[in-house]
């Protein structure tokens, strides 16, 4: 029996037994329905475009739900025009509006042309108004009609609502089910009714979405990635460590705010940091110009295929990128030398430089530099910024902290953001789980407890929340600190690597000092009794769940699989970088996980968006089946269900309380 307080509070939202046993009734009937679809993407890195579009297609979901509406009534060609149709509608209905306006038969007469065209419009508004509205009933069945209610905009919710669920082959409803496309034909709102269809279809086909990490990067398109996200009506991030560096660098972080400007200058990225954030460059500007006028090393040049930029703008950015590289391993040296406990002492460099002799000594070995120009370097004290460096970075960080994008992105990642997340029984995390090469939890100390396994990743949640909440400078300050860490640090759970080697990689020429050893997680991820280890660390049943992991990228060409472990591990990097491409062989994998199994998609590389359209082009996914339900899952057998069927223990108990007279109904 729950206590009788609890039941009377919840009486003021359940005033009467009429109120509550329809509640229960309610959640009874929720929890026989069918699972809603759930989409895992990963590895976003900034490429928008690419992203939007398996957003839109739903790795390949908006496609076999026109199959299963309409089977072989349409063809091949309709089918692909009508998907695109629900990707882009506005883009394609102007389309179409062109194609009519240049048909070479409707040029034929004096009068006739702008009747044939209009005819030829009405009739394909008609056509495809009707094609959507049954696509969006295909796509709402597993929907009580309240959910449904909720995704349509309000001021197509009653005829949207109406066309749903009456049956248009229903004699006596024909008329009016006409009547309504009709109406809206009449009235000229049918580019808006369109929109709003198709929009509501792309909304019903995914009930979740999971973004498994690393939305920022290279990509040009972070920005756009983190508005479309904001927008989406249901989804989840598990961070990547470029998500941490830049939640650190909003926070107030200098070096994570380095590290990020350094890795956009690097690949031109001016869209994300100056149109899109608005941040200000010009006093890095004048540092590169001031101080870095010679030959800069090509190592610095900037990487970019493509550019719409002249050859002296990629030469500034190139000064512009080391400028800022210079500051990021000063201040790096400097977070290492307050924190010794992040044992990351082999991670400074500048005091190890021998500036006459233009070499620098790595564990004991002499390596000649391919770049010895520190004009802000001073011998004596490698670490210490100048006072112009030290003006660059308040500056800077004062950008920053003032960007109110880059401020409601950041909030939002730690809104909705995590280290991990357990989802349905499936465990999802963006790179590893630290291990030592036994297999154990590998330990770390942190804020001098150590800890290991989900500890650690609990640990270092709250340490990112904390570097965006505290109010104490002190506790701030150490938060920031540890959320660098998770950026490059070799027991991050984010990064899994020994090392970051953006130094060697810059100054030395020896490939062996380059090498960033994976954690051992990666070699032993295969190894089923390892994942069933896992999963039970997290409180899992391993004979029904599943690691869903991204981070790095399956190598299909040298034989590698995103399944592992006898299915217990699958590998989800989305491929969404063109870099890894010619690496990976395709364009990454996706998973959709509905109440008929697991489908693990695989990508070939998206073209363009104008393709897309102008083509009926679409990314062609591969799905295939990886775990078959034996039975359709319901929404009773997932982790709403559980809640709803704990929600109607307790409405019975109220219900029974109202009965005996303990509870008054209001």
């Amino acid at each position: 029996m729950y206590n009788l307080n609890y039941l009377k509070l919840l009486s003021k939202q359940y005033p009467t037994v009429d109120a509550v046993s329809s509640e229960i009734v309610n959640f009874s009937a929720i929890i026989n329905l069918p699972k809603g679809t759930e989409h895992f993407l990963a590895d976003i890195h900034g490429e928008h475009e690419a992203f939007d579009h398996v957003m839109r297609n739903a790795s390949g979901v908006v496609k076999r739900k026109i199959d299963d509406t309409f089977g072989d009534t349409l063809t091949d060609a309709q089918k692909k025009e009508l998907a695109t149709l629900v990707y882009y509608p506005q883009e394609k209905i102007a389309l179409q509006k062109s194609a009519i306006a240049h048909f070479p038969e409707y040029e034929q007469g004096e009068h006739a042309p702008q009747n044939a065209k209009d005819t030829a419009l009405l009739e394909w508004y008609e056509t495809v108004m009707i094609r959507l509205i049954r696509l969006c009933r295909q796509s709402a069945y597993k929907y009580t009609h309240s959910k449904v209610r909720k995704a349509i905009p309000q001021h197509f919710q009653y005829i949207i609502e109406e066309l749903l669920h009456e049956n248009e082959n229903s004699v006596m409803k024909q008329g009016y089910y006409q009547g309504i496309v009709d109406s809206i034909l009449a009235i000229d709102r049918t580019d808006d009714f369109i929109v709003v269809l198709a929009e509501l279809i792309r909304k019903l086909v995914v009930d979740h979405l999971h973004i498994v990490g690393d939305i920022y990067d290279r990509g040009y398109g972070a920005y756009q990635v983190m508005d479309t996200l904001r927008r989406h009506h249901s989804v989840d991030i598990q961070w990547g460590n470029h998500d941490v560096l830049w939640i650190g660098a909003a926070c107030g972080s200098e070096v994570c705010m380095a590290g990020a400007l350094r890795v956009s200058l690097r690949y031109a990225n001016l869209e994300t940091i100056e149109e899109d954030y608005g941040l200000n460059l010009t006093p890095l500007m004048r540092l590169a110009l001031d101080y870095y006028q010679g030959e800069y090393a090509p190592t610095f040049q900037v990487k970019v295929k493509e550019t719409y930029l002249r050859e002296k703008d990629l030469d500034l950015l190139s000064r512009m990128q080391k400028a800022i590289a210079v500051i990021q391993m000063k201040l790096e040296g400097q977070l290492i030398m307050r924190r010794p406990e992040l044992q990351l002492a082999d991670r400074q460099f500048l005091h190890l430089i021998d500036f006459q002799a233009g070499t620098v000594t790595l564990n004991g070995q002499v390596y000649k530099m391919k770049d010895v120009d520190f004009p802000t370097v001073d011998p004596q004290h490698p670490y210490e910024l100048t006072k112009d460096e030290q003006n660059v970075v308040n500056k800077l960080k004062t950008s920053f902290q003032h960007s109110t994008d880059l401020q409601k992105h950041a909030r939002f990642l730690i809104d909705k953001g995590s280290m991990y997340k357990i989802y349905n029984g499936n465990l999802l995390y963006h790179a590893c789980i630290p291990l030592t090469e036994e297999g154990d939890f590998q330990e770390f100390e942190l804020c001098g407890r150590p800890l290991r396994g989900k500890a650690l990743l609990d640990a270092f949640d709250e340490m990112v929340r904390k570097a965006y909440y505290a109010q104490d400078s002190q506790d701030k300050a150490q938060a920031l600190d540890v959320v660098w860490y998770l950026w490059c640090g070799a027991s991050s759970p984010l990064f899994g690597k020994s090392k970051m080697a953006t130094f060697e990689r810059y100054f030395i020429d020896e490939k062996e000092t380059h090498k960033e050893v994976k954690n051992a997680y990666y070699a032993l991820r295969d190894d089923e009794t390892v994942c069933v280890r896992i999963l039970g660390e997290f409180g899992l049943n391993a004979a029904t769940s599943h690691i869903i992991n991204g981070h790095v990228p399956v190598k299909v060409t040298a034989g590698e699989a995103p399944i592992r472990a006898n299915g217990k591990l699958i590998t989800i990097d989305g491929g969404f970088a063109k870099a890894y491409q010619k690496v990976t062989g395709i364009a990454g994998y996706t998973l959709i996980f509905n109440s008929q199994g697991m489908h693990l998609v695989s990508h070939e590389p998206f073209v363009s968006k104008e393709r897309a359209i102008c083509e009926d082009l679409d990314i062609l996914p591969t799905s295939v089946f990886i775990e078959k339900n034996r039975a359709r899952m319901l929404v009773g057998d997932t982790d709403i269900g559980v809640g709803l069927k704990a929600d109607i223990v307790t409405l019975k108990s109220l219900l029974e309380a109202y009965r005996d007279g303990s509870v008054k109904e209001q």
